[in-house]
């Protein structure tokens, strides 16, 4: 586990050209199950025209026959901390690239990367490293999640590093990350949270409440002060209670919101989830992993931030205290369990996955639906919803094989 020291580097290359000056040529995939904004397509086809998808194949144009299959858009994950052994906090550029490849490998074709509460100095390092990261193509921007986190509801992030929401100091690491912030995590009802949450929809950064001890009330407020997103809804902050609400009732009641659900079977009871999205809707709920290092790489000791954490049986818990310290979740795995476990209709789960972060991100334009004219982000899942080939920008990242 690389540490905090060894962090620097310099960005490289983007792994992938978004915008080669050359293709191969388009490509049909014909008769999958497509999930379109619209609704289900029974032996549908996508056709792939370098990095886009368009509306026509010419003719002669080589088909794949993925009959029996599903096609549904590449995923999106807004909040992510690392895989692959590798940390988007602590690692070095070529540890953040092999986390990116680790997800992508498992459906994610869309990532932001996240970071932890660390000292100012260190997350405003980190920002500008990942910003570079951002502004080749490899990440969609940054999350800082913590500092400007309760002491109550802390979850595995170091209290002695936690701080009150200072707008000065949000407006720091916004200016650290060069246009690339795209999301901030606070407790709301903190000294300073309301003033920050407007701070940040002044500059069109997401406002997340989150790790957060406030009451309905004061949930309330920061909505209308400009939050939108619930993080990880439910866990690291009070419980829904019928005299007591608590911030859990105002972001699922409140249209504006969107609320992150871990679909991990470890932080959300299965009926749960699906109270939120039965009050939420479907068009109200992101699906993220909160995945740290473990995630598509085993069981072990690791490094969160500052503290120390045990992976046992794929469930990442805090040597010290035992909180669960983020998930080893990847969205493929997320997918197949929202629809066979929790009985979620694959249109929705598809709207959570890909489309809800695609908007929240700003990027419906080019991702998250199978559309002519977006990006040829896609994912193949078997009948059983599990993961046969990932395809980004019109690139196989995972080949099917299929012929």
């Amino acid at each position: 586990m690389t540490s905090p020291s060894g962090a620097r580097g310099t960005a490289r290359p983007a792994t992938t050209n978004p915008h080669p000056a050359t293709g191969p040529a388009p490509l049909v995939l014909s008769g999958a199950t497509v999930v379109l904004p619209t609704g289900t397509v029974e032996n549908g086809r996508v056709i792939v025209d370098g990095t886009r998808i368009i509306g026509a194949a010419p003719e002669n144009a080589p088909v794949i026959d993925v009959t029996g299959h599903w096609l549904v858009p590449g995923f999106v994950d807004l909040h992510n901390h690392g895989g692959g052994g590798a940390s988007f906090t602590s690692g070095t550029v070529d540890d953040v690239l092999k986390g990116i490849r680790t997800h992508r490998n498992h459906g994610t074709t869309t990532l932001v990367a996240s970071t932890v509460t660390g000292d100012m100095d260190f997350l405003a390092q980190r920002a500008g490293l990942l910003s570079e990261l951002a502004e080749q193509g490899d990440i969609a921007g940054v999350h800082f999640e913590g500092p400007f986190i309760s002491p109550c509801r802390k979850g595995a992030h170091a209290e002695a590093l936690l701080r009150d929401p200072d707008p000065a100091e949000v407006r720091k690491l916004i200016d650290a990350a060069r246009g690339q912030a795209r999301m901030l995590t606070l407790a709301t009802e903190l000294p300073g949270g309301i003033d920050s949450v407007r701070l940040l929809a002044e500059h069109g950064v997401i406002a997340a409440v989150g790790h957060t001890d406030a009451t309905y009330e004061q949930t309330v407020e920061a909505i209308d002060a400009g939050a939108t997103v619930a993080t990880h809804l439910y866990n690291a902050m009070p419980p829904l209670g019928h005299r007591t609400p608590g911030p859990i009732a105002a972001l699922l009641e409140d249209e504006r919101i969107t609320v992150e659900l871990i679909d991990d079977g470890t932080h959300l009871h299965p009926a749960a989830l699906r109270l939120a999205f039965h009050h939420a809707g479907a068009a109200r709920v992101a699906f993220i992993t909160d995945a740290m290092d473990a995630a598509g790489f085993g069981d072990g000791r690791y490094l969160l931030g500052p503290l120390e954490v045990e992976v046992s049986e794929g469930v990442a818990r805090l040597v010290e205290g035992g909180s669960i310290a983020g998930s080893t979740l990847t969205l493929d795995r997320a997918f197949k369990r929202a629809v066979t476990v929790d009985r979620i209709p694959v249109q929705d789960v598809v709207a959570a996955i890909s489309a809800n972060p695609a908007r929240l991100l700003g990027m419906s334009d080019r991702i998250g639906s199978l559309e002519p004219g977006k990006d040829a982000d896609l994912v193949l899942l078997d009948h059983q919803f599990d993961l046969k080939g990932v395809m980004r920008r019109g690139e196989w990242v995972v080949d099917p094989q299929l012929g």
